[in-house]
């Protein structure tokens, strides 16, 4: 009787004032760090964040920034395997789509590990090994791919920096964060992938990235086991 009291009283209390619009987004990341992100902006009153995404693969499926892209946002994308670039440039045609790999060193190209899985696929030889060594999936092909700095793809493509950076490049994120020029390019929110590969659901943690990122003035705002998402300190706690 009580809830029914309850019930009548909240349908009248609606009927003259409506009740507050939920904002429920569907998630295309693994884990939901884009609608995590999603919530972080929104409070900032940043709807449509920029992105750089660097390991793109699927562009619409397991992606950090597909919800984002729906929303409004644009950015670029940069994915070593050219036999996706096709189907991300049609998915994500509004998006500049690079076809690049993403380098650590002096270097201008690299040999690029591909498995009859893509998503597998990596610059990182021992990283390419290992994985071959846990049976499921084979290396196919090892091709030399193009290789670019992030602080150029970031000079290049952005009048400053990209709001987002989701990075997930099968063994070198460390290696490319450490390249990162943080005081030229502060960027608010950086989505990591944080733990290794596994072909079970038993997949250790990175914690070295973690270690890297507060030194250089980042939190941890959210982990999802997969990606950890960090946001720079400063960034967050200013007024603006």
């Amino acid at each position: 009787m009580i809830r029914f009291i309850k019930d009548k009283i909240k349908g009248f209390v609606f009927s003259l004032i409506k009740p507050p619009v939920k904002h429920i987004y569907n998630s295309y990341a693994q884990a939901g760090e884009d609608v995590i992100m999603k919530f972080l902006f929104d409070g900032r009153t940043i709807y449509t964040p920029s992105y750089l995404e660097i390991g793109v693969y699927l562009p619409d499926q397991h992606n950090n920034t597909y919800l984002f892209y729906q929303k409004g946002s644009r950015g670029v994308c940069v994915e070593a395997d050219e036999t996706l670039i096709p189907m991300i440039k049609k998915i994500r045609s509004e998006d500049k789509i690079i076809n690049v790999g993403v380098g650590v060193s002096e270097l201008k190209e690299a040999d690029f590990y591909i498995f009859n899985e893509h998503a597998l696929n990596t610059f990182n030889k021992e990283e390419a090994q290992y994985r071959e060594m846990q049976g499921t999936y084979k290396i196919e092909e090892v091709k030399k791919v193009q290789l670019k700095n992030i602080n150029s793809i970031i000079s290049e493509n952005f009048p400053s920096y990209p709001q987002i950076l989701s990075l997930d490049i099968e063994g070198l994120d460390l290696l490319v964060l450490k390249t990162l020029n943080f005081k030229e390019y502060p960027i608010p929110v950086i989505c990591v992938e944080t733990c290794t590969y596994s072909e079970n659901h038993i997949k250790p943690k990175d914690t070295a990235i973690q270690d890297f990122m507060l030194t250089q003035g980042y939190f941890v705002y959210a982990d999802t086991y997969i990606n950890t998402i960090f946001v720079n300190a400063e960034w967050f706690y200013s007024s603006n």
